[in-house]
């Protein structure tokens, strides 16, 4: 397939023109919300406002919600736009100054009306027992407030803005033709095993030379962390980070058995699936450039040729799953809210980014024309149905989940929705993309268990040296790979592999929630075979609760359980096995 970057262009779209979800009553039609001379004096308006009756509070957290929404969707649109463009100096010098100069303050203030909040709630108690989640989340995040950390989360922040550009100006120059390492991709796919190894070769050999580059950015990232965590009291970042992420409903213990049971259960059906793929390709040993490309030699999917493709097939798909979520899907590509093209100088990855204010749903992607992109299409749809769905939760908080069961919003669409591929595939491509499908899963969950416990080692020893940190990683990534990969004479490309694992960067500890959900979206997509349109009423309101219920809530609405301990995990894995008929 050609270069892409003629055929897949940046979609336009003027953020500020999007109406707000619902009429500003507080906040002023014409602030702008990036400058801290308009952002400010809201918050401290707030600050000094008399609350003297439930009514009044509950009026005042209203005008709090707008505010924050409005200012929250002031920073989505300059990272959007930093992330679309990351050679473009002047939306970097934006981006930047936001960052450094108004988030700094805006979180002080915060804090402040975190503390009134909560003081008011002791005054003027009772109330709809709506609000019991929002209080024992800012309860939390006051305890582990502190002004000292906040210069240091701005350097963690702009470090991550370098990593994004550092990964960003990786580019391969295969076959005279230039692409995105996201691009080099579809070569891995080809029958051809010569061409295959060469792509790999030079993928990863474009990303070892940033090596030294990427391991001083995360030394700094390490050293910040904790430090942060010190500052608070914590012991180290783990603790500060489960914290901070509001994980009330399990613990770094909780995650350490899920790293047992994938070593126990999900490796053995891994490497059995590895024997398989190694006997179908008629090979002594499996390298890594063997890994994706189909075993019988069929030629690789091209599920579409231009992005038009790709949107009208995810528009049929959604047809057929819900009419609701087809019609969101529609407006999103008319309202230019789909950023989807891989091209030189686009942040790496894919994200669906909230603009708060207006109540919609933008996605970001990196498409080469892939059967992957059809599935990391439909994951971040269905984040987007997610963030519709809970719009009209009238605290701002609310209108997100915890992240945990965000991820099993966006995996159970790709496994629900993709029980209808025939908009890109016959019977037989789309049975074969199903049971593809399913194999990655199982890779991915020993892959979360190899990044969630790397990361484990990584904090519980702050002070380890470069080379500690290379020899624990071996040590862990060869505890939950397969020994049927052959990596000799492949050593350094194996040492920097979480390189190319951007949360570990921008979102540490941020992981496992892959794991526990992908569980719940296995879940989802057995019962969906049963009985789809309950399973998708069942699945709709539990996102529409957004975060106003803990985990178990929220699982239990959508009819699933929240574990991911070996009781859930054993039948789970014995259902993909018998699909993909091991």
């Amino acid at each position: 397939m050609k270069n892409q970057n003629s055929k897949m262009t940046m979609g336009t779209i003027d953020f500020n023109q999007l109406p707000a979800g619902e009429p500003r009553r507080f906040v002023p039609a014409g602030a702008h919300l990036s400058r801290k001379e308009d952002v400010l004096p809201l918050y401290e308006s707030l600050l000094e406002r008399e609350i003297s009756s439930q009514d009044q509070r509950e009026t005042w957290l209203r005008d709090l919600s707008e505010l924050e929404a409005a200012f929250d969707q002031a920073g989505s649109i300059l990272y959007i736009e930093m992330t679309r463009q990351t050679d473009n100096q002047e939306r970097h010098e934006a981006y930047k100054r936001f960052v450094e100069t108004v988030v700094p303050e805006v979180k002080v203030w915060g804090d402040r009306l975190n503390r009134k909040y909560l003081e008011a709630l002791k005054h003027f108690p009772g109330g709809s027992p709506y609000y019991t989640l929002y209080n024992r989340v800012l309860e939390s995040d006051i305890a582990l407030f502190t002004e000292k950390n906040i210069s240091l989360e701005t350097q963690l922040d702009l470090l991550s803005e370098k990593y994004q550009r550092v990964c960003a100006a990786m580019t391969v120059n295969f076959r005279n033709e230039e692409y995105t390492l996201a691009q080099m991709a579809k070569f891995l796919l080809e029958p051809d095993r010569n061409l295959r190894e060469t792509a790999w070769q030079m993928t990863t050999e474009r990303r070892l030379k940033d090596k030294d580059h990427l391991e001083e950015i995360f030394d700094q990232m390490l050293q910040l962390r904790h430090q942060i965590a010190r500052n608070t009291g914590c012991s180290n970042f783990c603790e500060y980070q489960f914290r901070h992420y509001h994980r009330f409903d399990y613990t770094s213990a909780d995650c350490k058995r899920y790293h047992e049971t994938v070593a126990c259960l999900i490796i053995p059906l891994w490497n059995e699936i590895l024997e398989r793929r190694k006997s179908q390709m008629g090979l002594p040993d499996l390298r890594p450039w063997d890994l994706a490309v189909d075993p019988w030699g069929r030629p690789p999917f091209q599920p579409f040729q231009e992005l038009g493709e790709l949107i009208a097939g995810v528009a049929r798909i959604l047809q057929e799953t819900d009419d609701e979520l087809s019609r969101h899907f529609a407006e999103m590509a008319a309202l230019g809210l789909l950023d989807l093209a891989s091209r030189k100088g686009k942040a790496p990855g894919g994200y669906q980014h909230t603009l708060a204010e207006a109540r919609k749903p933008f996605i970001f992607m990196n498409a080469a024309g892939l059967d992957h992109d059809v599935m990391t299409l439909l994951h971040e749809v269905g984040h987007a149905f997610h963030a519709l769905k809970a719009a009209s939760q009238s605290l701002f908080s609310y209108r997100h989940g915890p992240m945990e069961f965000c991820e099993v919003a966006s995996m159970g669409m790709e496994l629900m929705a993709g029980e209808h591929l025939g908009a890109f595939y016959n019977r037989e491509d789309t049975q074969r993309s199903r049971i593809s499908h399913l194999k990655d899963i199982v890779e991915t969950l020993a892959w979360v268990a190899t990044i969630d416990c790397f990361q484990f080692w990584i904090y519980e020893n702050p002070t380890h040296t470069r080379p500690e940190r290379k020899k624990a990683w071996q040590r862990i990534r060869r505890r939950f790979a397969s020994a049927l990969v052959d990596w000799t004479g492949l050593e350094e490309e194996e040492a920097y592999l979480w390189h190319r694992q951007l949360h570990i960067f921008e979102a540490p500890f941020y992981y496992i929630e892959y794991g526990i959900a992908e569980l719940g979206a296995l879940q989802l997509w057995l019962r969906y075979r049963q009985d789809p349109s309950g399973t998708f009423k069942d699945y709709q309101r539990a996102l529409a609760l957004g975060g106003s219920k803990n985990l178990p809530g929220l699982f239990e609405t959508a009819g699933i359980q929240f574990d991911f301990s070996e009781q859930t995990i054993k039948p789970l894995m014995q259902a993909v096995r018998e699909e993909i008929d091991l």
